[in-house]
């Protein structure tokens, strides 16, 4: 049987070779394709400035709710967090103050574009050259700067893929910021099959972990369901509960010891169920942020090679 990876590019060249963007409809619902995945399409919101700011604040409160605690710093704050920032000299409490400030920075933004749509739904033009329409692109460029001092929430790296979104948001026309949305999606439901992928090799070769395996190969299409669905979609009712308990599943999975089994198998094989939830954390939090987080998941995978499952 070939990788999941490998299944996911057969099922999705079945009838004939799609191209990127390419729209279909598939068991009802219209999907567009991206590098070897069919995603779940969304229109684009019509271009005018109610709607971007609708897009905008929910970019940012998204960022916040995947990044780091104790950074959403309120605009008004913005002097406070950049004084802070500058008079820190311990590298790694700078790293925080950095990241302070480019919530800071991000509120401020959105704070200045609200009063730019309370402006112009009371008819008065604000042109992009205009002092705010300035100042808001300034603050959205600078938390960008320091978007990469921005941890995830669990803390194994950065996630400017993220951070940088209210930025693009506010750049780009809608239709094309869904279009990088699609493709980062099509990248995270990649990674999300490599890892499937690794933890069915490193696992479930072993008789101890071979139970493991088909709640791995459908949590990796829980996950890659999850990264494509939007929490506003009545869809989500069914795909989220389905992604929490094979999730909860993983997560007590216990391998099949035999009777009386010696120390040292127990200690390989509590490792390899560690190993395990690691690898299921990681799926969920990249399902969850709808980015790849390439650092977490070459560390992991590096790990699962340095780990052989034990056997009896």
């Amino acid at each position: 049987m070939g990788s999941i990876r490998q299944q996911v590019i057969v099922n999705a060249q079945m009838k004939d070779s799609p191209k990127n963007c390419e729209r279909r409809e598939i068991d009802g619902t219209e999907h567009i394709y991206y590098y070897g995945y069919w995603i779940r399409y969304y229109p684009p919101l019509d271009d005018t400035l109610t709607n971007r700011k609708r897009l905008i604040d929910s970019l940012t409160r998204r960022a916040f709710h995947h990044t780091e605690a104790g950074i959403n710093t309120p605009g008004r704050s913005l002097e406070a967090a950049r004084a802070a920032y500058r008079a820190q000299t311990c590298p790694e409490r700078k790293r925080v103050n950095a990241a302070m400030l480019a919530g800071a920075l991000f509120n401020r933004a959105t704070d200045l574009f609200t009063s730019i749509v309370d402006l112009a739904e009371l008819g008065v033009k604000v042109s992009k050259t205009n002092e705010l329409m300035r100042e808001c692109s300034d603050c959205f460029q600078e938390a960008l700067q320091l978007g990469k001092q921005v941890k995830h929430q669990s803390g194994c790296e950065g996630i400017d893929e993220i951070w940088g979104e209210p930025f693009k948001a506010f750049t780009m026309p809608p239709a094309e910021f869904y279009q990088s949305r699609f493709v980062k999606i099509a990248q995270s439901m990649r990674d999300i099959d490599l890892i499937a992928d690794t933890m069915v090799e490193t696992f479930c070769s072993s008789v101890l972990f071979a139970d493991a395996r088909e709640t791995i190969i459908e949590y990796a299409a829980a996950a890659r369901h999850a990264a494509e669905t939007m929490k506003k979609d009545p869809h989500i009712f069914k795909i989220w509960p389905e992604f929490v308990a094979l999730a909860e599943a993983l997560d007590s999975f216990e391998p099949d010891l035999p009777d009386n089994p010696d120390q040292l198998l127990k200690m390989r094989t509590d490792q390899g169920k560690a190993l395990l939830r690691e690898g299921r954390e990681l799926l969920g939090n990249i399902a969850g942020a709808r980015v790849p987080m390439p650092l977490g998941t070459a560390k992991y995978i590096e790990k699962c090679r340095q780990y052989e499952a034990p056997d009896f």
